[in-house]
């Protein structure tokens, strides 16, 4: 059956949409198949990126290796019992569809607490949560004081986090292997990145998961995006020579998918 990655953060901006293309077109560009849901059913920021490659490769002529974009099925609401939700129902059908031809599902989630969101993250085998170089994203995970050293307690998403966990553990399901991704770094080695490093791995000890490296913020993936590209699929397009810039992002992505430690997955770009 298909490992469910789930990216997932309840604040918007954190690159979840920009770290979910990578992985899932670095999947697909390994060879594995790999399908993607995207429950920002407003937005659909994934979405509109996969569809912005395909337009753009067509008028190319390139055919490169890409995850299968999926949308979520509709459910006849009158074939639910009572008190049942039917988000619930959209989400499980396109899963059970996918899992048995595909070796990955990747669910990107909203940057808000939704009912699908919450559904999604029991569902996943490795939860991946980008996180901005920010104690206002950190708020998220835990409450800290002022000083920004001390951890009084979890806050709204680990919460969620934990109520997947537990789900999980009931229906007699394996672990969720959780990955926090600081991500969208600056260059600056300032004070406060310097703290939040402190306390992020301070909370992981605590409540239970990896801590993983992402993205440093760079101009090429506002760039990328129009066209449907990711890092992976410059030279493929005609980049004859990569700058410094581009050779440091693609070694960020291949340490970023070494950390996620997949199944089945050897790194080989």
């Amino acid at each position: 059956m298909a490992h469910i990655i789930v990216v997932g953060n309840e604040k918007g901006g954190a690159g979840k949409s920009t770290v979910s293309m990578h992985i899932a077109t670095a999947l697909a560009r390994m060879g594995h198949q790999t399908a993607v849901l995207d429950l920002d059913l407003r937005q659909k920021t994934i979405g509109r990126y996969l569809e912005n490659r395909e337009a753009y490769l067509a008028t190319l002529g390139f055919d490169l290796p890409s995850p299968e974009y999926h949308e979520l099925p509709e459910i006849d609401k009158s074939s639910l019992k009572p008190g049942e939700n039917i988000y619930d129902h959209r989400l499980s059908a396109a899963v059970a569809t996918l899992e048995p031809d595909n070796d990955f599902i990747l669910i990107d989630c909203p940057g808000s607490h939704t009912r699908l969101s919450q559904v999604a993250h029991s569902l996943a085998d490795t939860l991946v949560t980008p996180l901005n170089d920010s104690f206002i994203d950190f708020d998220l995970l835990a409450h800290i004081d002022a000083e920004g050293e001390k951890i009084s307690g979890p806050s709204v998403y680990s919460e969620m986090v934990w109520a997947a966990r537990q789900l999980r553990a009931q229906a007699g399901l394996k672990p969720i292997d959780w990955i926090v991704m600081r991500n969208r770094l600056g260059a600056q080695r300032m004070v406060n990145k310097d703290k939040m490093e402190r306390a992020v791995s301070r909370l992981a000890k605590r409540i239970g998961f990896r801590v993983a490296p992402g993205f440093n913020e760079r101009v090429i993936f506002r760039e990328l995006f129009p066209r449907g590209l990711t890092l992976l699929d410059l030279k493929d397009v005609g980049v004859q020579k990569l700058n410094i810039s581009n050779v440091a992002a693609r070694q960020e992505l291949r340490d970023m998918m070494k950390s996620l430690n997949l199944p089945g997955v050897s790194i080989n770009f």
